[in-house]
């Protein structure tokens, strides 16, 4: 019949959607991967090389000096493997908030200080923190939502840029916002930028994986909570994430 012809071909363009998405997916991945790997892998090989090179006990300055390179490409690609991790993970749906009660002061310190050695010269970190009565959230995930929205705005940023980190508790929700002054992304690929490996073309030239804000999006289902961003290019982003408590403990 008609409506069965018709059927069938609204399940054919699906499954063609379906397929392309699968295959730009893909070819994002390879991208990202081989332009990831290949910057720290390049700079361990070349400084293994060139530590060869210094066998004097007088040159002990240039060997710590490549040792440092290997040390820090090592940790950029721990870095990545662990973002491929998250989101294994979560699409296998063995991750859960689990609530505690915290000081959001405290954890936001701990995470300044987490992201204290991505800052570039003269960038510098406001905190502006209206939360006086502790918190009942996944402390755990929150850290990571933070410490990801940091790196960002610090990484798209340049020397002497402002990063503002604001909070506040209205009700029984927290409200946290992360703006920078960084580069900006256009409008059109605002609307891609929560998908897997996507990468905004304002941010091409600088490293990353594209799993940043499609993880943070998924820890925030996890907690029930939203994400909105707001950006003009070349003007810079803020990012704003609204968290309910959990069971409206926060006692």
């Amino acid at each position: 019949t008609m409506e069965q012809l018709e059927q069938r071909q609204a399940e054919l363009a699906q499954a063609l959607a379906a397929e392309r998405e699968l295959g730009e997916l893909k070819s994002r991945f390879v991208s990202m991967a081989s332009h990831e790997f290949r910057t720290p892998l390049t700079a361990v090989l070349t400084s293994a090389a060139l530590i060869g090179k210094y066998p004097g006990t007088d040159q002990q300055a240039q060997r710590l000096r490549h040792l440092g390179r290997i040390e820090t490409s090592v940790n950029h690609l721990n870095a990545i493997l662990e973002e491929f991790l998250s989101v294994g993970r979560i699409e296998e749906g063995v991750m859960a908030a689990q609530a505690t009660t915290f000081d959001l002061a405290a954890l936001l310190t701990e995470t300044l200080a987490d992201v204290e050695s991505l800052r570039k010269p003269g960038q510098t970190i406001v905190r502006r923190l209206e939360c006086p009565a502790p918190v009942h959230l996944d402390a755990s995930l929150l850290r990571k939502i933070v410490v990801n929205l940091l790196s960002n705005a610090l990484k798209y940023s340049g020397d002497n840029a402002v990063v503002t980190v604001r909070a506040n508790c209205p009700g029984q929700q927290l409200v946290l916002s992360v703006e920078d002054q960084g580069v900006g992304i256009s409008e059109e690929d605002q609307t891609h930028l929560f998908e897997r490996f996507f990468r905004a073309r304002s941010v091409s030239t600088v490293p990353g994986t594209g799993l940043g804000l499609y993880i943070i999006a998924k820890y925030l289902e996890l907690m029930g909570g939203t994400i909105a961003l707001r950006s003009t290019l070349g003007q810079g982003t803020t990012v704003t994430v609204t968290i309910p408590y959990e069971n409206d403990s926060a006692h």
